[in-house]
């Protein structure tokens, strides 16, 4: 398995797809004057209350000001972003004067920006946005504001694509909103703003990052762009994030991990599975941490699906180096990566109770990602599914 060295991870980078990507150390310096090409005067900063009064909310305002732009930050994001707060974002949005949203900190920051933007310039609720129902129609007048994604954990993967997951508090439930005319302007990627990242942080947005990977590359079907990607993601985050572990300072590992972050969730537009389908819905009820979440639940789904995949699992084994390609020696291996980083072995273990199960499953079967996953389920199926990774899921 070929790995880039730490020279070449370091070297500033430009990349235009899926969007325009800027990558490297201390790139956040030039936001300023990129807002500034784009014309832009006075944009709005979302990021979530546990970044709020982190340095590079300060920093990304100070670039901003001394490009000559003002700017003010909305931060009243929970971890799992909710559809009254994105609802109180536009009202800061239009109060302010805006004419942009930067995205910045974790998953929830980015769902929340994204979710935010849909509805800045329009009328809509950002339940109208929901992508099983038609798109709203945007007029010219209502166009969306320019939106630029600044992710400060290497995990979320949510930087490139404009797909938002909010929690309808009315149902309990979260939703995927999209729009397919919002794309992010730019995506910056600067490894640099991972460095502080606590160690359970980073062990938990690294896992969920290693999940995106593995999840849209079983996504059934022939998408060799998105497989291609979650491959090449999958061999990234399995090399460098045991490295970060190590070495939280090693800046090099940080941008190998951010880079394979972002490849995975270029990979999962074409669809995750019942790992996220099912902590979509504990996220939602419970206000749980999305990424470790996901690391505990893996495990469970990865033994319900995996069985008949051999040829996909085989490829996943390539990319991570691993010399046994058998579907028990791949899962091995993932709960021996879950173990190392101090991933719990239940859900049950972050407080999710064991007679919400039935509930869990009945929404989780409606989420977006299950209709991905590779192998159809039953009700009894994913509420046993629900069931082990409460009570045992390695």
């Amino acid at each position: 398995m070929h790995t880039n060295s730490e020279a070449e991870i370091l070297k500033p980078q430009d990349w235009i797809f899926p969007v325009p990507i800027a990558y490297g150390p201390g790139r956040l310096a030039e936001i300023g004057k990129r807002c500034a090409d784009m014309g832009l005067s006075n944009p709005l900063i979302v990021t979530d209350r546990g970044s709020y009064g982190l340095p590079f909310i300060s920093e990304l305002g100070s670039t901003l000001n001394a490009a000559g732009l003002r700017s003010d930050v909305f931060y009243d994001i929970s971890p799992n972003p909710r559809d009254d707060e994105i609802g109180a974002g536009r009202v800061k949005f239009r109060d302010g004067g805006h004419d942009a949203i930067i995205a910045i900190g974790g998953g929830s920051a980015m769902d929340g920006g994204k979710a935010i933007c849909m509805i800045a310039n329009n009328n809509f609720d950002i339940l109208d946005f929901n992508y099983q129902k038609p798109a709203p129609e945007i007029s010219a007048d209502q166009a969306f504001p320019i939106l630029i994604t600044i992710p400060t954990t290497a995990g979320t993967g949510a930087e490139t694509e404009a797909t938002a997951m909010v929690t309808d508090v009315s149902k309990g439930m979260k939703f995927c909103a999209d729009h397919p005319d919002l794309r992010p302007a730019l995506a910056l990627l600067d490894p640099e703003l991972t460095v502080g990242l606590p160690a359970n942080l980073t062990a938990w947005t690294g896992a969920d990052a290693l999940t995106h990977a593995i999840e849209a590359y079983c996504v059934p079907g022939f998408n060799p762009l998105c497989d291609g990607m979650a491959l090449e993601g999958l061999a990234l985050i399995s090399h460098w994030l045991p490295v970060v572990m190590r070495e939280p300072q090693n800046v090099a590992a940080r941008g190998g991990l951010l880079v394979g972050s972002c490849l995975a969730g270029i990979a999962f537009l074409q669809g995750l599975g019942h790992v996220h389908a099912i902590s979509h819905m504990v996220g939602a009820e419970f206000d749980t941490q999305h990424g470790l979440t996901n690391a505990i639940i893996l495990p469970t789904v990865l033994r319900f699906n995996l069985p008949g995949m051999e040829d996909k699992v085989k490829r996943m084994a390539d990319a991570m180096g691993l010399d046994d390609p058998s579907v028990d020696a791949f899962i091995t291996k993932i709960e021996r990566i879950l173990d190392e980083l101090d991933i719990p072995k239940s859900l049950s273990d972050i407080g999710v109770p064991a007679d919400c199960a039935a509930r869990i499953a009945e929404k989780a079967l409606l989420d977006s990602a299950a209709g991905t996953n590779p192998r159809r389920t039953s009700f009894d199926e994913m509420q046993k599914l629900v069931e082990t990774a409460i009570e045992k899921a390695r």
